[in-house]
């Protein structure tokens, strides 16, 4: 729930890492039914803090993501935005995220909020997560153009891949970022894809063939020994990519800042990388804080809050409106 005046009042998020673990990845059916027993617990819990009075307009989700989950989220949010006669406002996921970096700028001075995003604009956001590799820029209308995308696996898809590759569970990402500590990040010459200037574009499917490629060649023993260096190669290799495309994006174009959303946001190394980049710029840089990094229902309420367009260029969701897929 996020307040105009008092920011974030209450949040919740309910996490199904630990229950797809076993799976080693997400298993869309799987996530459907969770989101279905976990959805009765949140209006309860919605209703313990806030009555329908309270509530300015609903906010949810309407894509891309899967299928199953957009749905039971769509439909939780009619039937409540129906039964209390409340505005309903569909957000798109990725603008969501693309606006969480901003979360912390509403709590420094929310009076003055809508004035200092402004002198923000335009934006450059990078996206990085397990289903999303792109950079966009959010105009002074806030209006969003996507500059690059990744042509295959995007880098949080590549980090968990690869750390399968190399024994780690699901989700691997963070693991690969733990063991690559003491680790040399230059011992492994890992590819970077597409790295000319004018190239828009991110892939990482090269990267990840490359290391089962390597892995094919070493023993066991080889492998355990190696394990740290190999991890901090791979690693480097994600978080250059990704740095380098933003610097030459952020060259290319008149931004007044920078931000960077989504669960591989999280990386420690990816953060350091980023905060030079910005710093040789001159250009403030707004990083997700660590929750609302992952997937988040604060984000989108944000969102809907922070950006007065909401959707569709400023028309609020009928009753009619449906899930999308598409980004």
């Amino acid at each position: 729930m996020f307040d105009p005046v008092q920011g974030i009042r209450e949040e919740w998020v309910y996490r199904q890492i630990a229950f797809h673990e076993a799976y080693g990845g997400v298993v869309p059916d799987l996530a459907s039914r969770k989101h279905l027993e976990c959805l009765p617990e949140l209006m309860e819990r919605v209703s313990t803090v806030a009555a329908p009075s309270d509530i300015s307009a609903i906010a949810v989700t309407y894509g891309p993501g899967l299928a199953g989950c957009l749905a039971l989220g769509v439909v939780l949010a009619k039937a409540v935005a129906w039964a209390w006669d409340t505005p309903l406002v569909g957000v798109n996921h990725l603008r969501g995220h693309l606006f969480s970096p901003f979360i912390a700028l509403h709590g420094e001075d929310p009076a003055q909020f809508s004035k200092r995003l402004d002198s923000f604009l335009p934006h450059l956001g990078l996206i990085v997560s397990g289903g999303n590799t792109l950079l966009v820029c959010i105009d002074k209308n806030h209006k969003l153009t996507i500059l690059a995308r990744t042509v295959d696996d995007a880098s949080g898809e590549a980090l968990d891949k690869g750390a399968k590759l190399l024994g780690m569970p699901y989700p691997g990402g963070p693991l690969i970022e733990k063991e690559a500590k003491g680790g040399d990040a230059h011992a492994f010459d890992f590819p970077r894809a597409f790295p000319a200037s004018s190239d828009f574009k991110f892939s990482f499917s090269g990267l990840k063939t490359s290391l089962r490629y390597l892995l094919e060649k070493l023993s066991d023993v080889e492998l355990e020994a190696k394990k740290k260096d190999l991890c901090a190669s791979y690693q480097q290799a994600v978080v250059d990519a990704l740095a380098r495309k933003a610097g030459h994006v952020l060259r290319r174009g008149s931004f007044r800042s920078f931000g960077v959303s989504g669960g591989v946001a999280n990386n420690k190394v990816l953060r350091e990388k980023l905060h030079a980049l910005c710093a040789s710029s001159a250009i403030p840089l707004f990083l997700a804080q660590p929750q609302h990094t992952g997937d988040n229902a604060t984000m989108i309420a944000f969102s809907a809050f922070a950006d007065p367009q909401g959707l569709a260029q400023g028309e609020k969701a009928s009753l009619a409106f449906n899930p999308s897929l598409a980004l």
